[in-house]
Formats: C-alpha cells, sequence, structure tokens
C-alpha cells in the first residue's frame, strides 16, 4: 500500500507540472490535472487542497533552494572579507554559480516560477526576490567601506534598478530554454558585461 501511494503521488505531480507548464497557472483546471494523472478531482483533492495547493508544491522546494544558497553566499563573502583574502577570492562565487548549481537542475519548475506564475503569489518574484535582499546588499557596501574599501555611494533605488536587469538577464537564456552549453555561454557573457560594474560599485579592484 505505502509503495501504491507514492507512486500514486508521483503521478499526480507529473500531471500537475505539465498542466501547468502547457497552461499557466490561470488557464490550469482541476478537472485536465486529474484527467492527465488518471483520477478524478476529488481523488486529487486527497493529496493538495486545490489549485494554488498544487503550484505551491511545484515552486516552493526551489525557492527555499535559492534563498538557502543566497543566504550560504552572504555569509562566505562575510567571512572572506573578515579573513582578509585577496580581492579576486572575494567574488570568486557569484549568482552565476547559484544559477548553475540550483536552478538548471529545476529548469521545468523555474520555467513554472518566472513564466507561468500569473494569479499566484509569486507572479512577481524576480522584484519580491530584489526587494528582499538589497537592504542586504546595501548592508554589505556599508560594511566593506568600514573595512576600507571604496565602495560606492549608492541609493537603494539605484540598487534595486541594478539587481533588476543583472537577474534579468541572467534568467533570460533559461525562460528561452537553450540547452545548458548555450546557457552557460550566455552567463558567462553577462558575467562580463556586469562583474566589473559590480566590483567597482564594492571598492574591489
Amino acid at each position: 500500500m505505502p509503495r501504491d501511494k507514492t507512486l500514486s503521488h508521483e503521478r499526480v505531480k507529473k500531471a500537475i507540472k505539465e498542466e501547468f507548464l502547457e497552461k499557466g497557472f490561470e488557464e490550469a483546471s482541476i478537472r485536465s490535472i486529474g484527467a492527465r494523472a488518471g483520477m478524478t478531482s476529488a481523488g486529487l483533492y486527497r493529496h493538495y487542497a486545490d489549485k494554488e495547493a498544487m503550484f505551491n508544491a511545484m515552486v516552493e522546494p526551489l525557492i527555499e533552494s535559492i534563498k538557502n544558497w543566497t543566504a550560504r553566499h552572504t555569509d562566505r563573502k562575510y567571512n572572506l572579507v573578515d579573513g582578509g583574502v585577496p580581492d579576486e577570492e572575494l567574488f570568486g562565487e557569484t549568482f552565476v554559480d547559484m544559477i548553475k548549481e540550483i536552478i538548471l537542475p529545476r529548469r521545468d519548475e523555474f520555467i513554472l516560477l518566472m513564466s507561468r506564475s500569473g494569479g499566484t503569489k509569486y507572479e512577481n518574484f524576480i522584484h519580491d526576490y530584489v526587494e528582499g535582499n538589497q537592504k542586504e546588499f546595501m548592508e554589505a557596501i556599508r560594511y566593506l567601506k568600514e573595512k576600507g574599501y571604496p565602495a560606492a555611494e549608492l541609493s537603494e533605488e539605484e540598487l534595486h534598478m541594478l539587481l533588476s536587469a543583472y537577474l534579468t538577464a541572467c534568467f533570460e537564456p533559461i525562460i528561452h530554454d537553450y540547452d545548458d552549453a548555450m546557457v552557460e555561454k550566455y552567463l558567462n557573457t553577462v558575467q562580463d558585461f556586469f562583474m566589473p560594474g559590480w566590483l567597482k560599485i564594492m571598492g574591489v579592484k
């Protein structure tokens, strides 16, 4: 019996992902998901409370992984600054690494989050992610100044604009469903373009 329940749940998850990828949250239907999974709508409700809960179950593990990576990345940077490492080590790890490690292995979930989430609480993910991290970034600039780095004077509005542009550029090749080799090529291009500006802002030569 436990095996049957596990297989049933995996079949439901597959059907949910396929439905949302094809139609987006707003156009997806419980009845259609049930048909894909080979069960009634009532059967689906034994797995999830409603359509929103289904969508959340698809994207929230990815969101949690992104948040955890960001927190680890931030802690690591502070530790490196405190340790007095050379500048090239300070910015050895970037957001591009997070894309490769966290997002690329979960492409479908990321597509759901970025372009199929209209009508959900995640439809403005980039804006919300930037909002959640720009104060931390401003604090990092202040901290670098205390440590003697000639970091730039930057308003939160300016930083929001730059972070939004950077993230949007990083995410574009994945949203357009390029293969891994092309994604990496374009990410390197984005990094080559933005990194000198970030280093200047942070006062790192």
